[in-house]
């Protein structure tokens, strides 16, 4: 009953944190791992539908860390920063790179709803046939049949981690009754935990949605508030296009000035405005190319 009120209220402060003994609790059973992966899935389901989380930008942040996690898997060296400047700063005819394509590959999972044929256009070196058997090849509750799926990917096409993560990720979605591919597995699971078959994945991934759905939690909470902190100062900004402006940075990870609905120099005065006024962040530490976000 506390819950369907706090959900229905949007009052995302209330249920920001997953509870303690979700978290804490040492479960070496698949039982009772499995019990611990439920709840913090319904949990996080909670959170989610908060009028005030803004889903696009957490999917796109969390699309960032799934990214950086699979690159890591592949044994490159990239990190967050280097996989934002990959995508940003590539010029007309440019090539992202391996660790770009990934990060391209997870932006465009989570930016359009879950559909077999969106995920056509997200996968484009596979066709809609199939997408669909994998889909087909989970029985069972929402992990059990995401871990089948990850299977099922990794033996097909193996050292595809990348593509077997979105299509559990998909997979989890479809279950949940989600409308979005939102990323939980990559950034839960280890590398070793690629190599494992049948139970022992299952149970890998039981463990891996109780900490990223924890984490997703916590983020989706931050996020909240960075977002209302920013929709207060539009009132203090003078700028013609600083609504259409402020609504990227509500929707994108990072943001390049040259990207806003400005003229260059009043791009770069806002996104220095909304620095002085806490409402952004500067994201390189650069004094040129400089990426903004929430």
């Amino acid at each position: 009953m506390t819950f369907t009120r706090l959900a229905l209220t949007g009052d995302i402060e209330n249920v920001s944190r997953m509870p303690s003994w979700v978290t804490s609790t040492c479960a070496k059973t698949l039982e009772d791992v499995a019990y611990l992966s439920g709840a913090a899935l319904s949990h996080l389901h909670i959170v989610l539908a908060q009028n005030n989380t803004p889903h696009a930008l957490l999917r796109d942040r969390l699309a960032l860390g799934a990214a950086t996690a699979c690159v890591a898997f592949s044994g490159r060296q990239e990190r967050a920063g280097d996989l934002r400047d990959a995508l940003h700063l590539l010029r007309p005819g440019d090539l992202p790179g391996p660790a770009g394509e990934t990060y391209l590959a997870w932006r465009r999972a989570v930016d359009r709803p879950l559909k077999i044929n969106a995920l056509d256009r997200i996968l484009p070196n596979l066709n809609e046939n199939q997408i669909a058997g994998w889909l087909a090849a989970g029985q069972g509750a929402p992990v059990s049949r995401t871990a089948m799926v990850l299977e099922t990917v990794l033996d097909d096409v193996p050292h595809a981690d990348a593509l077997a993560l979105i299509m559990a990720d998909a997979t989890l979605a479809k279950a949940l009754g989600w409308d979005y591919l939102v990323p939980l597995m990559a950034g839960g699971l280890k590398r070793a935990d690629l190599h494992k078959r049948g139970e022992d994945l299952r149970l890998a991934c039981h463990r891996a949605i109780t900490a990223s759905a924890s984490d997703a939690v916590r983020l989706a909470a931050d996020l909240s508030r960075r977002a209302m902190r920013l929709k207060s100062v539009v009132p203090k900004l003078r700028s013609k296009g600083a609504g259409g402006a402020v609504e990227m940075f509500l929707t994108r990870d990072a943001v390049m000035p040259s990207a806003l609905p400005l003229p260059d120099r009043a791009a770069r005065r806002l996104c220095d405005r909304l620095v002085e006024l806490g409402a952004v962040r500067e994201l390189t530490g650069r004094d040129t190319f400089r990426l903004y976000g929430v």
